[in-house]
């Protein structure tokens, strides 16, 4: 927003203020200084400021309430506009015909005011200057005098061509109201463009008649223009998220949308309409003026806010330190004199040095609780004049167990090899995972769901790296997954998930590169369990979430001992490795983090295990088996039968070829014997290696292989 020290110097007076000086105020203050502009206006060199206020401060954005915010941070006198004092009259003639509603539709105001004998459309020139100064190209008409409104007072009006209307209803008298549009309904706007409008969208109709998008822009047939002598001008204030949510619908934002979504209040919109109209006699003395329709919602009384004086020492701190270590903190009667400057009511307690504080209504978007009272105290004072002091810690805190457990998880995945990852969560929908909770109001459609797993995001990090040409990217993330039942209760949790393999590595100089396998991957999970401490059983998974995801036949879901389900683990869905160009040989997994940490937290004891100080001895066993066959079910009889000298089966490969016979596999297992009481002599193994032999070719009718 561009605003003219000059015009500003109407309203506070700043002519004996160094420009440094207000700018470091207004800086401060909150208030950006973008840029310092000179601008020549009738033979006059004018200073014009380029300011930019944050989002929540609707009621600065106009040189009335930015002209109030340098008085409250200069401690100036402000001049109060004529207009608010010479009204009384037109604001009871209004207040006395308003249809009071307690809830209105998406709108606080809904007012209209019809003007006829309207000859002249003159523009007085100090207007004129006033726009330029504003960087507004004057278009010499009605326009002007709602630019002219929209700058000062901060109230975007609309006008209507009067006559238009009647002609196209066929009669003098109208009904307005704020209706939803019909389905399919086209709309011809001013800026010649035809709408597509549907229920979500408001329109304001004459009859039913639609004259304009409400609070957006007016329908082109009853526009106005040089040759209009009687309008309708409307003064209404919509509801900010119905007016972002329509323009982001249409795709269309215009300098009167703009403003609405600040979420504007209808303070001092009956001077401002008054103001408007006082403009227009200027050149028209013999101006028809007749209230049309006034409905406004009734406004409730503010609840006071409690200032605390304690509270204020501990958020902004001391303001001075003497000699002796002693800090001086503000003074109350200094709080006092910057509530007064804010022009707020308040009443003070001196025994409790509390301040009770009733808001103004246009401050009522920026300040509802005490914190917000003590920004202003603090923007006032002047945030460099507390001292910068550290906080004194008489001890250090304790890790609670949420942090404990991540700290443990993040460990074990780190020494895997994995790197943690962070994404947002809120995702689009996509073919392979159905987001089921769609947020009502969200600021872009690729970020419209809250997600329900993790690994979608995870996946496509490693397809846009390899699509940048980057290392590929094995990770791991903590976040929150939503959910939501049959009767509509949504749930949050707190997951871990992770992605892996896919690249090509070479165990040895002699060996080719390979991806790691499903065994190797399997084996990356036991031993990230192994690390936690944790016992775990593994179950195929009939049905899961991620059954889009994750490949049909090498999923499982991951269980604890007592039956509690932890996730899922799986190789990724070839049919989705091949759309998204990746390797199917990817493993990915999601574990429930508040499960983890719970069973971390019941594994109160250790036990500490001695080694055995005899050696070991190993043996191969290499066997033809059917691939109905788990390996928990040969691992088990193995177990059951190699006395107590047999301490760990691993395997080390399994083979399909040629030689191999169909619907079979050939495994090769390493078996480790040791005592913890004698060394044990090969001849000894060699009998329990045998006797291992027959049993399995009993059992699984297995052809051992030498």
């Amino acid at each position: 927003m561009q605003i003219s020290l000059k015009w500003v110097n109407e309203l506070v007076n700043i002519e004996k203020i160094q420009l440094d000086t207000l700018i470091e105020k207004l800086t401060l203050g909150g208030f950006e200084v973008e840029e310092i502009l000179e601008i020549e206006i009738n033979n006059e060199t004018q200073t014009i400021l380029e300011i930019s206020a944050t989002a929540n401060r609707s009621d600065s954005l106009s040189i009335n309430g930015i002209s109030t915010e340098i008085a409250a941070l200069l401690n100036q006198p402000v001049k109060i506009p004529n207009y608010r004092l010479k009204n009384e009259i037109w604001k009871q003639i209004i207040d006395k015909q308003a249809n009071i509603f307690s809830d209105f539709y998406n709108c606080s105001m809904f007012l209209f005011v019809t003007i006829e004998n309207l000859s002249n459309q003159t523009v007085p020139k100090w207007i004129t200057e006033k726009l330029l100064s504003s960087s507004i190209v004057p278009s010499k008409n009605l326009l002007d005098f709602q630019n002219y409104i929209l700058l000062e007072t901060g109230y975007p009006f609309e006008f209507y061509d009067l006559k238009k209307i009647c002609s196209e209803l066929n009669q003098s008298e109208f009904k307005l109201t704020l209706k939803e549009a019909n389905t399919d309904e086209k709309f011809l706007a001013s800026n010649d463009i035809s709408y597509q409008l549907d229920k979500s969208i408001l329109t304001i109709n004459a009859n039913e008649l639609p004259i304009s998008i409400a609070g957006i822009i007016e329908n082109k047939n009853f526009s106005i223009s040089e040759s209009t002598n009687a309008i309708l001008i409307e003064g209404s204030i919509f509801n900010a998220g119905k007016i972002r949510q329509q323009s982001r619908k249409l795709g269309l934002r215009t300098d009167r949308s703009a403003r609405y979504e600040k979420s504007l209040r209808n303070t001092y919109l009956k001077e401002s309409f008054y103001k408007l109209i006082s403009f227009l006699r200027i050149s028209n003395p013999n101006l028809i003026c007749k209230l049309h329709t006034i409905q406004q919602v009734e406004e409730k009384p503010l609840e006071p806010i409690l200032l605390r004086y304690e509270t204020i020492n501990e958020i902004l701190g001391p303001i001075h330190k003497s000699n002796n270590c002693k800090y001086r903190y503000i003074n109350p009667k200094i709080i006092t004199e910057y509530l007064t400057r804010l022009n707020f009511k308040f009443t003070y307690s001196e025994l409790e040095l509390v301040w009770e504080v009733e808001i103004t209504r246009l401050r009522t978007e920026d300040i509802t609780r005490e914190i917000d009272l003590i920004e202003e105290i603090g923007r006032l004072h002047g945030f460099n004049n507390f001292l910068t002091t550290l906080p004194k810690i008489k001890k250090i805190g304790n890790e609670d167990s949420n942090y404990k457990t991540r700290k443990k998880v993040t460990a074990c995945l780190l020494n895997l090899g994995l790197n943690e990852l962070i994404h947002y969560s809120l995702v689009n929908q996509t073919t392979f995972s159905k987001n089921e909770i769609e947020l009502l109001n969200p600021l872009l459609s690729d970020y419209s769901f809250l997600r329900r797993s993790l690994l979608p995001n995870l996946i496509n990090t490693v397809q846009e790296n390899l699509k940048q040409k980057n290392l590929w990217v094995e990770g791991f993330e903590y976040g929150h997954i939503f959910s939501v039942d049959s009767i509509r209760k949504f749930k949050e949790k707190e997951y871990v998930a992770g992605i892996f393999g896919g690249v090509k590595t070479k165990l040895s100089w002699t060996n080719s590169e390979t991806t790691i396998s499903w065994f190797e991957a399997k084996g990356k999970i036991e031993q990230f369990f192994n690390q936690l401490n944790l016992l775990t059983y593994w179950k195929r998974c009939a049905k899961v979430k991620t059954e889009k995801l994750l490949h049909p036949y090498r999923s499982a879901e991951i269980c604890f001992s007592t039956g509690k389900n932890l996730g899922t683990f799986g190789q990724i869905n070839p049919l989705l490795a091949n759309k998204l160009n990746l390797s199917s040989e990817i493993y990915l997994f999601e574990f429930d983090l508040e499960a983890i940490k719970f069973q971390i937290q019941n594994n109160k004891l250790i036990f500490y295990k001695s080694y055995s100080l005899y050696p070991k001895i190993i043996k191969d066993l290499s066997f033809i088996i059917k691939k109905d066959v788990t390996f928990e079910q040969v691992q088990k009889v193995l177990y059951l039968n190699g006395t107590e000298f047999l301490s760990e089966i691993n395997l080390l490969d399994e083979y399909k070829g040629q030689s191999i016979p169909d619907q079979h596999t050939s495994l090769c297992l390493q078996l480790v014997f040791q005592s913890n009481t004698k060394t044990l002599e090969n001849k000894e193994i060699e009998n329990i290696l045998t006797k291992l032999q027959l049993i399995l070719t009993q059992e699984f009718n297995t052809n051992i292989r030498n």
